[in-house]
């Protein structure tokens, strides 16, 4: 028995420790080399000072390392969110150094509408108990504003129907705060205008605006995403 055993042994491909991961890395990537992987978003990082963003997807049962480098984080359409479901477009590889593998998304997509909605009334809860949407907070528009400030694209439709409206009813002082209104970066952007508007001193040399304008132009539910963006409660 013992015979056998050791010429079973002998005749095994015997490998070194970069061969065999060097094989395993090639049949994972030939195998796994576009994939759509459906799980929820766990350990967010991102985007880094390099632009790529780090994470988990997982299910019940499992986890898989996720990055994406920041040629595709500029592609996204909505900036990836700690909790939200999506579906995942990428590649496996391994990482022979650690013996792990990840995957590299290409595409990051919601999981369904059901999934930004589940996400929204989550946040919409949490800022309510925070006491966010209670009417003590709201502030009546002026009857008769003397500058408007104005965020949005400063080359689609929108700024040109609000100008040409504010023009034709009632002429007043308008400041655009140019910004992207789709794609990962809209929701920061935003943000940093509006709070950009409200940090104007009020006998600055640019006048502070009596009331901002936040607009864009229809689109999916995807497409509007930034503008659920936490900063701006």
């Amino acid at each position: 028995m013992s015979d056998a055993v050791s010429e079973s042994r002998t005749n095994a491909t015997e490998y070194t420790v970069s061969e065999i991961s060097g094989a395993l890395k090639r049949t994972v990537e030939d195998v796994f080399g576009n994939v759509r992987v459906r799980g929820e978003i766990s350990g967010y990082r991102g985007p880094h000072s390099s632009g790529h963003a780090y994470f988990c997807l997982k299910d019940d049962r499992a986890r898989l390392d996720a990055v994406v480098w920041k040629t595709a984080m500029g592609r996204l359409k909505f900036r990836p969110e700690e909790g939200m479901e999506v579906i995942a477009t990428g590649r496996l590889t391994t990482y022979p150094g650690k013996s792990t593998y990840q995957i590299v998304i290409d595409n990051l997509e919601p999981a369904g509408a059901g999934a930004l909605m589940a996400l929204l009334d989550e946040r919409k809860r949490r800022l309510q108990a925070e006491g966010l949407f209670d009417a003590g907070r709201k502030r009546l528009l002026p009857f008769m504003p003397r500058v408007i400030g104005v965020v949005t694209s400063p080359t689609g439709s929108v700024i040109r129907d609000i100008i040409h409206r504010i023009k034709d009813r009632f002429p007043l002082h308008v400041l655009v705060w140019p910004v992207r209104v789709q794609g990962e970066t809209a929701g920061a952007e935003v943000t940093a205008a509006v709070n950009g508007f409200n940090a104007l001193a009020q006998d600055g040399i640019v006048p502070h605006p009596d009331l901002l304008i936040v607009a864009r132009g229809g689109g999916s539910l995807e497409d509007l995403w930034g503008f659920n963006d936490e900063g701006l409660a």
